[in-house]
């Protein structure tokens, strides 16, 4: 008796899948695969194995090749074309690593789907010949040819895709003469990825969705999530999103999600709420960036731990560098900060001055929460303020010997801090600020220049004098002999306790001396020429 068989092609593109299912079930093939790693049979790294005698025959071998293992697995209803396994002539080594040849990759492949399909449930008739009415065949780009045993039903139901394919077709097949009982043929070429096309088919007979995708992880959930939305798999889709929401992400699969969600469109079942994890639109937050880092700044500022606070303020300044150039935190918010850590500081300083040192450790805390603050604003070009501020804490430069310099040294490294931005030209200001600067804070510096250099951790002694040196030498000529004079008779009583600024003392006397003489010599020949044009 003949039998009549239609056949149908259609062009579809599935997802790319990265990484085989987690299934509790292993086949038999996985098992022995699994031996033949640890045997040393695929691994580099192990000393290759002896040489069979001449006379040792197949029969004799202690274990079966790779080849023989995966030949000898049983059968299944699935048909599958242009299946190569591996030969020992693909795989080569450079150096301790495995070099995979693309046709061993398609057959890993192969025998990964093979296990895929003939590993059901008890009552799932997936890939079930016997009552199945449709053979689908699925074809990659790369070769792989898969075909299986489906039901016409259960993909009209659960795509949109396969009903609007299969419905007319089927209808046409069951009125033509004679009525035809051969499985219907379905082809599907230019898959990205079979195996998990084929997946996403097992779902639609699977009646627990959640616990199955239970056992996938990100990267096969966003494999599955393209092909559903691809065919119209609703419930597949819906299923995937809610997975994507309560599992957790790396920062390299928050990427990927964010790009495929953006690419499929999917905001109307449900993406939104996927989202909200990594978007602020999304997540419809009411409070803004500003907001939340000024937040962020006075806990920190505000902190009982100091290795906690530390350890914060580390974290913190990094998040701030990497986005700087953002209008995530603004001028005003961070100078807000600042002023508050300076009031308590000059509310201490000023009773510590007159002996009231009943919390006079706040001194060196809101010291070097300003110094934290001044390192922000510096990083964002903006600590033009700062100093002109500082310059003009002429109340507290008045009293800097009546503290006791135990107390008192955390406010030199703000000051050093000040020398280092204005030597290195990351804070500019008029002269006038740079020299009130130096009137008012230089000397308290020097005093307590020795209790920094044996008491403050990673401060960079070398850098500060450099620093120093460089803000002196951005002042006229006159005001520059006015302080390296003065700092040339401290040195020479004080010497350790004292900043070494030689080389900026060097370039002023050049300066002031050698180029001067130059200049006068060279004056009298120097004559203004003065010529008119005639345009005539």
């Amino acid at each position: 008796m003949d039998f009549s068989t239609t056949t149908t092609t259609i062009t579809s593109t599935a997802a790319n899948g990265y990484s085989s299912p987690r299934d509790s079930s292993i086949p038999s093939s996985f098992t022995k695969f699994n031996s033949a790693l640890t045997a040393g049979l695929l691994n580099p790294m192990s000393p290759p194995p002896p040489p069979p005698p001449a006379t040792l025959d197949k029969s004799s071998r202690a274990s079966p090749t790779l080849f023989e293992m995966m030949s000898s697995e049983s059968g299944s209803p699935v048909q599958i074309q242009n299946l190569v396994l591996p030969s020992s002539s693909s795989r080569t080594t450079s150096g301790s690593h495995l070099v995979i040849s693309a046709q061993d990759k398609q057959a890993l492949a192969m025998q990964r789907i093979s296990n895929l399909l003939v590993t059901r449930s008890p009552g799932n008739q997936f890939n079930d010949p016997a009552s199945s009415d449709v053979k689908l065949t699925l074809s990659s780009k790369d070769g792989i040819s898969v075909t299986m045993c489906v039901h016409r039903q259960i993909l009209v139901a659960h795509s949109r895709f396969f009903a609007v394919k299969l419905s007319d077709r089927w209808s046409k097949q069951q009125m033509a003469p004679p009525p035809s009982s051969s499985p219907y043929i379905v082809e599907i070429s230019d898959c990205d990825d079979v195996e998990v096309y084929i997946e996403t088919l097992m779902l639609m007979y699977c009646r627990d969705l959640r616990k199955k995708m239970m056992r996938q992880d990100v990267s096969r959930v966003l494999g599955i999530l393209k092909v559903s939305a691809a065919i119209g798999f609703d419930a597949g889709v819906l299923s995937c999103l809610e997975y994507l929401e309560a599992a957790p992400w790396s920062e390299d699969e928050e990427c990927r999600i964010a790009s495929l969600l953006s690419e499929l469109h999917l905001e109307n079942v449900g993406a939104t709420e996927v989202l909200r994890r990594v978007s602020v639109e999304a997540s419809h937050n009411g409070s803004s960036n500003d907001e939340v880092l000024l937040n962020l700044l006075h806990i920190v500022l505000e902190g009982k731990d100091e290795k906690a606070r530390r350890d914060m303020k580390t974290l913190v300044s990094k998040m701030l560098r990497e986005n700087s150039s953002g209008n995530d935190l603004r001028k005003e918010s961070l100078y807000l900060a600042c002023d508050g850590c300076l009031h308590k500081l000059k509310r201490q300083f000023l009773q510590a001055a007159e002996s009231d040192l009943e919390n006079v450790d706040q001194i060196a805390r809101q010291a070097d929460n300003l110094h934290w603050i001044l390192d922000i604003l510096i990083d964002r070009q903006i600590a033009e303020d700062f100093l002109v501020m500082w310059a003009s804490l002429s109340e507290l430069s008045d009293v800097h010997g009546k503290v006791p310099v135990v107390h008192r040294f955390e406010i030199s490294r703000v000051t050093a801090r000040i020398f280092v931005g204005i030597g290195k030209g990351q804070i500019l200001t008029p002269k006038e600020v740079r020299c009130l600067l130096l009137r008012n804070w230089l000397t308290p510096f020097y005093d307590d220049f020795a209790w920094m250099k044996r008491a403050s951790k990673g401060l960079d002694r070398y850098l500060v004098e450099d620093g120093l040196s460089n803000t002196i030498l951005t002042l006229p000529l006159a005001w520059q002999q006015e302080f390296f004079l003065a700092w040339f008779d401290r040195f020479l009583n004080s010497n350790e306790d004292c900043p070494n600024i030689q080389r900026g003392f060097e370039v002023w006397w050049r300066r002031a001396f050698w180029r001067r003489k130059e200049q006068s010599q060279e004056s009298p020949r120097l004559r203004i020429i003065s010529s008119g044009t005639d345009n005539s």
